[in-house]
């Protein structure tokens, strides 16, 4: 089955529209009509072999949103006009401890929605940048939002999960002090997050220009992070950090912050390292430094289903299908509020 999609031959080639190959459904497959796919920062790295290993042809996308087309004989999971997404990861090993208890996206077999290894041509998955896609049930989301937000819900299968599953697993809640830092695409997400699991919410920006929108996203308080009065005014006090900044930077001011016990989970992907942050502002307070990666099927299940009860969608700009390199200019450049999302009827148009 050909279809069209949006990628490029090579790191130095800008992306265009080209014909793709799809499989056919195989018995437990799932073929979506795909509608809408947010734009990740992860995309224009792994398109521009920023990230190394990348695979060419490289279609990205990985923020699907789309309906049922057709399904495979044994598939019971989902059935034709279904609204349904599709995340970061396509397969697994699925018998690893890891896969046998739902957190499939730390299994060493995890497949990539795109640039990840299949049987399918080109020998490499291609992503959501594009008319349809073909994956197996166990990696097909519901969707319950109104058909209204589907658009803006396609960032929740990365830069949602992304977010709610640290502040899950480090128990945001009543009674918890949560600060996130930066406010972007995975920011402006944690802020919306953390606030609806009921916990006090401090934004750190760095622009002071941003502290309406923090407060306006959920924040209880902002603090502009290179204002030492104002940082020194929350010393020792947070239970827990939501680190979302892809951008190498000094962790010892917000480490600084945590109080005994207290975490700070990095999200952020960036290009090069963090400098080493000094051992002392762990050992003094037993504070943690983690990191996290998107979440399992169950709890991408979860966190979908919850944004639903509680109204939560993505901050988003539309884009025609042809305009993802102004896209991915702008998304260099922090010009986006906070999210762009293709609009896959564009295509061929």
């Amino acid at each position: 089955m050909t279809v069209l999609a949006y990628g490029t031959p090579a790191a130095d080639a800008p992306l265009s529209q080209m014909e793709i190959t799809r499989r056919a459904p195989g018995p437990h497959d799932v073929q979506i009509d795909i509608l809408f796919c947010g734009i990740c920062h992860s995309d224009l790295h792994q398109a521009r072999s920023e990230w190394a290993g990348t695979l060419y042809p490289c279609v990205p996308g990985h923020e699907i949103v789309g309906r049922v087309a057709a399904v495979g004989v044994h598939v019971g999971s989902h059935k034709v006009g279904d609204l349904v997404g599709v995340g970061c990861m396509v397969d697994s090993c699925q018998h690893c401890a890891d896969c046998d208890e739902g957190l499939e996206n730390y299994c060493d077999g995890m497949v990539g929605t795109y640039n990840g290894p299949t049987q399918d041509a080109p020998g490499h998955t291609l992503g959501g940048y594009s008319q349809q896609v073909v994956v197996h049930e166990r990696y097909v989301l519901k969707v319950s939002h109104p058909e209204e937000q589907l658009a803006a819900v396609a960032p929740l299968l990365c830069a949602g999960i992304t977010t709610y599953s640290p502040l899950r697993h480090w128990q945001a809640g009543p009674g918890k002090k949560v600060g996130v830092v930066g406010i972007g695409g995975l920011g402006h997400m944690g802020l919306k997050l953390a606030h609806a699991m009921g916990a006090h919410v401090v934004a750190f920006t760095t622009s002071e220009s941003k502290r309406a929108d923090a407060l306006a996203l959920g924040a209880d308080e902002v603090v502009v992070s290179r204002n030492p009065e104002e940082m020194a005014a929350h010393a020792k006090s947070f239970d827990f950090i939501l680190n979302t900044v892809a951008a190498p930077h000094d962790l010892d001011p917000f480490l600084g912050l945590l109080k005994r016990d207290g975490t700070m989970t990095l999200v952020g992907a960036p290009a090069s390292p963090h400098p080493s942050p000094n051992v002392f502002g762990f050992i003094t307070k037993r504070r943690s430094l983690a990191g996290s990666m998107i979440g399992g099927i169950p709890e991408t299940q979860e966190m979908l289903d919850f944004c639903a009860e509680h109204g939560i969608t993505s901050d988003i700009e539309m884009i025609r299908a042809e305009q993802i390199e102004t896209a991915y200019e702008r998304m260099l450049k922090g010009d986006v509020k906070y999210r762009f999302v293709m609009d896959i009827a564009t295509m061929g148009q």
